[in-house]
C-alpha cells in the first residue's frame, strides 16, 4: 500500500489501521523526521513481523518529483495494490484575502498532486490488472462552505477527477473510490482554525469534529462494501443527502447561519 500524506492525521491513522490488517506499508510526505516517526508507529500497529514498512520524502505537488520518487518505489518495493491520496492543505479565509499564491499552492497540492500520483501510478497498476485507488477529497468539496473557496473548489475536483478515473480504469481492474471527511481533530486542522473566519466555524458547528481514527475505519467499511463516495460521519451522509434533494433549503439555513456570525462579528 502506498499513501502520500502519510506522516499525520487521517493518512497516519489509515496507515496504522491497514498495518493492523496486516498490510505491506510505503509512506509518503515532505518532513523526513515526521516520516521516520510515523512509520515507527504504523510498524508498531503490524499484525505479523512478516510485513514491511517505508517511507520516502516526496512533494506530491511537484510532477518531476513524483515521477522519480514513485518510479524508484516501484523498482525497489514493488507496485501497489492500494494507492490512498491523503495529501492536503487547508488556509480558510475570506475569498478578498486569499492571495493567488495561496490559491496555487492549495490546487498543486490537492488536485494536482492527486493527479500527479495517479499519472504516474496507473500505468503501473493496469499492467498489474488489479488494484484500488482512493483520494481523499472532503465533504466541503461535495458542498462548498464560506471560507473555502480555494479548498472546496480543489476537493471538487478531486471528485470529478475520481468520478471518471473509476470509469476509464474498471475496465483494468482497478476500482476508484473517493473519501469525504468532515472536520477531523489533526494538525492541519489547528492550522486551519488561525484563519478560518468566523461565518465559517458558526456553519461548521452543527458537526462535531471526529477522531482520525473514525476516518479510518469508515473508509475501510466503505472499500470492503466496494462504495464510491465513502462519508463516514451518520451525520454528514445526513446532509449531503438533503443537499442534493434540497439544496435551497441547504442554502437558506446556511444563510441564517453567516447572518448570526456577522451579526456576532458586528456585536463584537
Amino acid at each position: 500500500m502506498y499513501i502520500t500524506g502519510g506522516s499525520s492525521g487521517i493518512g497516519l491513522a489509515i496507515a496504522k489501521a491497514l498495518s493492523a490488517q496486516g498490510a505491506h506499508i510505503v509512506l509518503f510526505a515532505r518532513d523526513r523526521d515526521r516520516l521516520e516517526t510515523a512509520l515507527r508507529e504504523v510498524s508498531g500497529s503490524k499484525a505479523s513481523d512478516s510485513q514491511r514498512f517505508a517511507c520516502r520524502p516526496l512533494d506530491v505537488s511537484e510532477y518531476s518529483g513524483v515521477k522519480r520518487v514513485m518510479e524508484t518505489a516501484v523498482e525497489t518495493i514493488g507496485v501497489p495494490d492500494l494507492l490512498i491520496n491523503c495529501a492536503g492543505r487547508s488556509l480558510p479565509n475570506y475569498f478578498e484575502d486569499i492571495p493567488f499564491e495561496q490559491f496555487d499552492e492549495i490546487m498543486k497540492v490537492n488536485l494536482y498532486g492527486t493527479w500527479n500520483t495517479c499519472s504516474v501510478l496507473v500505468p503501473f497498476m493496469k499492467k498489474q490488472g488489479a488494484g484500488q485507488i482512493v483520494n481523499v477529497s472532503s465533504a466541503a468539496g461535495l458542498i462548498p462552505m464560506f471560507g473555502l473557496t480555494d479548498y472546496s473548489a480543489s476537493k471538487a475536483a478531486v471528485i470529478a477527477l475520481s468520478r471518471v478515473l473509476k470509469s476509464e480504469l474498471k475496465p483494468h481492474g482497478i476500482g476508484v473510490s473517493v473519501l469525504l471527511p468532515t472536520d477531523t481533530d489533526t494538525p492541519g486542522y489547528h492550522e486551519e482554525n488561525k484563519t478560518k473566519p468566523i461565518e465559517t466555524k458558526v456553519i461548521s458547528g452543527w458537526s462535531k469534529v471526529v477522531e482520525p481514527d473514525l476516518i479510518a475505519r469508515g473508509l475501510l467499511k466503505g472499500l470492503k462494501r466496494g462504495r464510491f463516495i465513502i462519508i463516514p460521519t451518520v451525520l454528514d451522509r445526513v446532509f449531503c443527502f438533503v443537499d442534493r434533494l434540497l439544496p435551497r433549503f441547504v442554502d437558506f439555513m446556511t444563510d441564517m447561519d453567516v447572518r448570526k456570525a456577522q451579526k456576532k462579528k458586528g456585536a463584537t
